[in-house]
């Protein structure tokens, strides 16, 4: 298993990011963190660790550099910035397209929260290169028009105790164009918090890329 800090050019920034790929990985899973969160969101870890026991490469990063993530914490103006987010994890599809642990590997985009619009907003502009987008709790709403450019194949993951976002998730499954899926989460709530919750993102998340995957080779 080859695990390593690395740096992700993306505009004028270096992203950092923790990159883990197992041996014989079958792909990567680059996460999306939602609004207020980073590389070091123990949620995101959590899921990250068990698709790492499938097989499957992680790249965890922070979409925001130190200063915006500062002047963020006074005016929230980064966190709801899906084009900007957008930008940064289509520039991190890209650096993993240039890797040699990487490059030879379907991506897979897990968006929490905001995270999940900007990642839609990604694999609309990547459909080469994204294998699937999996949204934990996410707004795929964000993502405007370009949720209905999406071609991969997309999981929405939503606590049955979230309405709100639930609601959201099921106008956005009525826009997709793309196959996709809502997998409810039966007493979770926005941050999947409760005991076994994360459980079952983690395993939904893996039995939905492990479809993908054997999708992918049959065709």
């Amino acid at each position: 298993m080859m695990s390593e800090l690395v740096r992700v050019p993306a505009d004028s920034a270096a992203l950092p990011g923790d990159l883990v790929v197992p041996d014989r990985a079958r792909a990567v899973v680059l996460f999306a963190h939602g609004s207020g969160s980073s590389r070091h969101s123990r949620r995101n870890r959590r899921v990250a660790a068990e698709l790492r026991t499938a097989g499957l490469g992680t790249l965890l990063i922070d979409l925001l550099t130190e200063d915006e993530e500062r002047r963020d914490d006074w005016t929230a103006e980064y966190r709801f910035d899906i084009p900007l987010l957008g930008r940064r994890l289509m520039a991190a599809i890209d650096w993993l397209g240039g890797q040699p642990e990487t490059r030879d590997l379907p991506v897979v985009l897990f968006g929490a929260s905001t995270g999940a619009g900007a990642a839609l907003v990604a694999a609309a502009e990547r459909p080469d290169r994204v294998l699937t987008v999996v949204s934990r709790g996410g707004r795929p709403d964000l993502a405007g028009d370009a949720l209905d450019a999406v071609r991969a194949p997309v999981l929405l993951i939503v606590g049955g105790d979230d309405p709100e976002v639930l609601r959201l998730n099921e106008e956005a499954g009525r826009r997709l164009n793309a196959p996709h899926a809502l997998r409810v989460v039966p007493g979770a709530t926005h941050l999947f918090e409760e005991p076994g919750a994360l459980e079952q993102v983690a395993e939904a998340t893996r039995e939905w890329c492990g479809e993908r995957l054997r999708s992918a080779r049959e065709g």
